[in-house]
């Protein structure tokens, strides 16, 4: 497989190098900032053979590849472009877009995603090592080891390996959340290694009885010497903290003690805040966060679990499914009292249940691009990774997704029931019982048949009605096909030639007629979807159910009004009828302001017609009729 040719078509269909300002990935898509999104070439783009599916989503184009091929593409794309593939230089009106809800989700997506590789390398690795430890799995009452104690050394070894991401966790959030927000990454994980520094009492030892707090008595304040290992919330707060004054630091100190000078006060600040009043609180907050999720979902039981497992997927494509990284970290961090985490084999449920979704729609199309997209992206579901799935074939068929979401439910509600929980990280799908305990593993395996078979029978079910449906509207859409354009305005109609721009009077923008306005009431030609409004209000864009296209420009160069004169009343997307009103104009104002009121009513899918009505016309008269 040629990347760099790949690479080059995906740069090709987003518009060229010079409308790509940065570029990243994640685990399965390739994330495209672009300056202008109306250059995508979206049709080309899915055509090509490796591309499972597009879509926006958060002011970056996103492109769906898989996992593995999408860091080979990314790092073509960034070589041709000759940028970083970690830099995403976003304009800043696009890091501003949307409430603080989604803000903080994106926040905490952008600290926690670069560090997930080693929580879940140490979740598997805690699952083999469970696997050999576990009692009874392979032999009666006794485990792997105790069977073969020359592998005893071998086990302790893997849970070393496998505690060491979950006991240095502040070190890793301390680097990438300082990174964030636009601190010393290297001062973050320096921060980490003070909070879990061994001279400290182990987090896990706090609060158990018998066990003596140290204290240091620092001008009559006493203060606990304290470790955070395995906490979230505390590292989080000291980073936003160390970042800033760091930054501050830097603006007022002299360059020539700058390198000395901040890092050291930025450090010791930072450090005696975090044992005085963050720590302590922002732990406290974590503890009591992690415990009230985890008593609402035991206390609903399997309705807690139904409704986990039903809203799960549709969490996900809001990205507030990254806001329980926190909450998740926490469970298993303390696993020994919390007895795990209820949310990865909810992510397992709804996973499965997405692949289950895609299979059916494999064995039932008939359309070769669509079995190609779902026999890759099925696999990928099962399998943990859901993007493909869920942007490339349930969201857009519709149907699917609502089936997989009724699976998710009912296998999490099971595992509600069954009090299944996650000891550890992995890929939430089928390669999921390794995080699980051994003990709950029949339960597991009957929570995914459940979600699977019910999501795989509601997919039949939903598609045979769907086709039918299909029949029945191409059926009532062969009868339905737009013969007359009406007027959009009162005013005189003549033939596009005699329009005062040459670009529209030569047909560069295609054929059509132009209305010299008298009334300021737009209404709508035809019925059909408005597919275009331009920013500044000048232009409009209708498409008819026979894909009959009509472009609307109100006056020559008003553009340059920025949408003053215009009133709008309708939005992109929206479906009006023949004769609704679209919008108020004050010509006017455009006539004072110098510019043509002049209006170009272009035929843009270059239908065939004719003008059967000239001269002085009247809002919604009959002027141009399709042959």
């Amino acid at each position: 497989m040629n990347y760099n040719n790949i690479a080059k078509q995906i740069i090709q269909c987003v518009g060229g190098k010079e409308n790509i300002t940065g570029a990243m990935h994640c685990a399965t898509r390739l994330r495209l900032n672009l300056i202008d999104e109306s250059k995508v070439n979206e049709e080309a783009l899915t055509d090509i053979d490796v591309v499972k599916g597009t879509f926006l989503a958060k002011g970056q184009y996103q492109i769906i590849l898989g996992p593995g091929l999408v860091n080979l593409v990314c790092d073509e794309v960034t070589s041709i472009l000759g940028i970083k593939n970690e830099s995403v230089h976003q304009p800043q009106k696009e890091e501003e877009k949307g409430n603080l809800l989604q803000r903080a989700v994106q926040l905490l997506s952008d600290i926690f995603v670069p560090i997930i590789p080693a929580i879940v390398a140490g979740g598997l690795l805690m699952g083999i090592n469970n696997i050999l430890t576990a009692n009874g799995l392979f032999f009666k009452g006794m485990s792997l080891i105790e069977a073969y104690p020359q592998w005893a050394d071998l086990a302790t070894m893997i849970n070393l390996f496998s505690n060491a991401a979950f006991t240095f966790l502040p070190v890793l959030i301390g680097f990438s959340a300082t990174k964030k927000f636009g601190g010393n990454p290297y001062l973050g994980a320096a921060l980490g290694m003070i909070m879990v520094h061994p001279e400290l009492l182990n987090a896990y030892s706090y609060g158990k009885a018998g066990v003596d707090v140290p204290v240091w008595n620092i001008f009559g304040l006493s203060i606990e010497a304290v470790g955070y290992q395995g906490t979230v919330l505390p590292v989080l707060g000291v980073s936003w903290i160390l970042a800033n004054i760091e930054k501050r630091l830097h603006k007022i100190t002299p360059i020539w003690l700058d390198n000395l000078t901040t890092p050291l006060f930025s450090t010791m600040i930072t450090g005696f805040i975090t044992f005085i009043i963050v720590g302590p609180v922002l732990r406290e907050a974590g503890i009591l966060l992690s415990d009230g999720i985890s008593w609402m979902y035991n206390s609903l039981g399997l309705f807690g679990g139904a409704i986990f497992g039903l809203f799960y997927a549709p969490i996900c494509l809001t990205g507030m499914h990254h806001s329980f990284i926190a909450v998740e970290t926490q469970l298993l961090a303390a696993v020994a009292t919390t007895g795990g985490s209820f949310i990865f084999p909810t992510a397992s449920m709804s996973n499965v249940a997405q692949g289950a979704a895609v299979i059916a729609i494999l064995l039932l199309t008939k359309d070769k691009k669509l079995k190609s997209i779902c026999s890759a992206s099925g696999v990928s579901a099962l399998l943990g990774i859901t993007e493909p799935a869920m942007f490339g074939v349930t969201l857009k068929l519709k149907y699917p997704f609502i089936a997989a979401m009724i699976g998710s439910a009912v296998g999490s509600a099971y595992l509600a029931a069954t009090k299944t929980l996650a000891i550890a990280l992995g890929a939430a799908g089928l390669p999921g019982f390794i995080s699980i305990e051994s003990s709950s593993w029949l339960n597991f395996a009957i929570g995914m048949i459940l979600s699977a078979t019910v999501s795989f029978v509601i997919t039949m079910i939903l598609y045979k009605r769907d086709v039918n449906k299909q029949v029945i509207s191409v059926k009532e859409q062969e009868s339905i096909k737009t013969e007359i354009i009406n007027s959009p305005l009162t005013g005189r109609v003549a033939p596009i030639n005699e329009a005062p721009d040459e670009i529209f009077a030569q047909k560069m923008m295609g054929d059509g007629i132009v209305i010299f306005p008298t009334e300021n009431i737009l209404v709508a030609p035809v019925s059909g979807k408005i597919t275009m409004i331009f920013p500044s209000k000048h232009a409009i864009g209708i498409k008819t159910s026979d894909d009959v296209e009509i472009l609307i420009h109100i006056g020559l160069d008003t553009v340059k009004l920025e949408g003053k004169p215009f009133t709008l009343l309708v939005n992109e997307g929206q479906e009006v009828k023949q004769g609704d009103k679209l919008m108020e104009i004050d010509f006017e104002m455009i006539e004072k302001a110098g510019y043509s009121s002049a209006t170009p009513v272009i035929i843009t899918s270059q239908n065939r017609f004719e003008i059967i009505s000239m001269g002085n016309n009247k809002i919604n008269q009959e002027i141009i009729k399709l042959i």
